[in-house]
């Protein structure tokens, strides 16, 4: 059923059976709006981090290229001698939170995501589903000078310098309606407000942006497979059939890689994004043909994989003139906070 709603959302038109969800879309909307409003009439408080903070969000649900973007944006910052560290939600961790993440984490209590962002970034990461207390972690335990946020676009409890959105160039914003009738968090003129608008992939003709919003096409690359059970490096030839499975937002982008690899899929198992695999997940799974996944699967089957279990290893590639226009604002807004900061102390 989560599928076939997904599948909903993404028709260019409200389909028959989400009419029924149309008056909680509307209380989804009110209630949203209502919490903005709080925080803009400062009902509720908003904390600001010493240090620049980077929001790399979206408008919609899931499967955007968002943590792929944040491990780019990680390795701009710290090519230009930056020391950055992640901030995360959790989503699916138990804690206890404010939790600090190292490789070596139980994915259950982090989340697969801050353990994929822990072990492929070499960056310190903090997670908590209040972004604030996560950012002070951060900044109590290590020598972090700027925070990026996975996600966190609609979580005003803690103040942005810089955001980036990111968008699906293959599904766009769907049918554009609020959930839980479409996939849209906040509306699609939210990316208005932010700094760089990002495509995944470039976006299809039949999608279109808002009035105004200027936007850059990224690309998200194959670099190669690993293994899971010990991350070697490993060949995966022309022509070779293999069983793919994905639990992220949007697997046809990943089944599609694969195929782009020229391996034939016999067979295709989606999961829900965030799902926690168990290894009765992998009875049924025959030996005949490798197993196929994602990074982000990787981190939670790594400790029962089998030899023959592997993942593709992917990176986010910005267009040429994003790097440096995307520093000069982080040093700017980093000395604008040091000049405040100085300012408070001689008072």
């Amino acid at each position: 059923m989560r599928e076939q709603i997904v599948a909903w959302w993404y028709q260019r038109r409200l389909a028959l059976p989400l009419w029924l969800l149309v008056p909680l879309s509307w209380l989804f909307t009110f209630l949203a709006a209502f919490r903005r409003g709080l925080f803009k009439l400062r009902l509720k408080r908003t904390w600001r981090a010493p240090v620049p903070v980077i929001i790399v969000g979206n408008v919609t649900v899931g499967g955007t290229g968002k943590t792929p973007t944040v491990l780019a944006v990680v390795e701009l910052l710290r090519a230009a001698g930056f020391r950055p560290g992640i901030i995360a939600r959790g989503y699916g961790g138990a804690g206890p939170f404010p939790l600090l993440v190292t490789a070596e984490t139980d994915p259950l209590a982090s989340g697969d995501e801050p353990l994929m962002l822990a072990r492929l970034s070499d960056a310190p990461v903090a997670v908590a589903p209040k972004r604030p207390a996560a950012a002070r972690l951060l900044l109590e335990t290590t020598d972090v000078d700027v925070l990026v946020a996975d996600d966190g676009l609609q979580h005003y409890a803690l103040a942005r310098d810089i955001e980036i959105g990111v968008v699906d160039g293959q599904r766009g914003f769907g049918n554009r309606w609020r959930l839980p009738a479409g996939p849209l968090r906040e509306s699609v003129r939210r990316l208005r407000k932010v700094d760089w608008v990002m495509i995944n992939g470039g976006l299809e003709a039949s999608h279109r942006l808002p009035t105004g919003v200027e936007a850059q096409t990224m690309t998200l690359d194959a670099v190669g497979w690993r293994r899971v059970k010990d991350d070697a490096v490993i060949e995966v030839p022309d022509g070779e059939t293999g069983i793919a499975i994905a639990g992220i937002g949007h697997p046809e982008r990943f089944f599609e890689m694969v195929r782009n690899h020229g391996i034939t899929i016999d067979e295709t198992r989606v999961y829900p994004d965030h799902y926690a695999y168990d290894p009765t997940d992998f009875y049924n799974v025959s030996n005949q043909y490798p197993v196929l996944m994602t990074e982000k699967d990787a981190v939670k089957v790594k400790s029962f994989a089998r030899p023959h279990w592997y993942y593709l290893k992917v990176a986010m590639t910005f267009p040429e003139s994003f790097p440096e226009a995307f520093i000069a604002k982080v040093k700017s807004r980093q000395a604008e906070l040091r000049s405040l900061a100085d300012a408070k102390e001689s008072k």
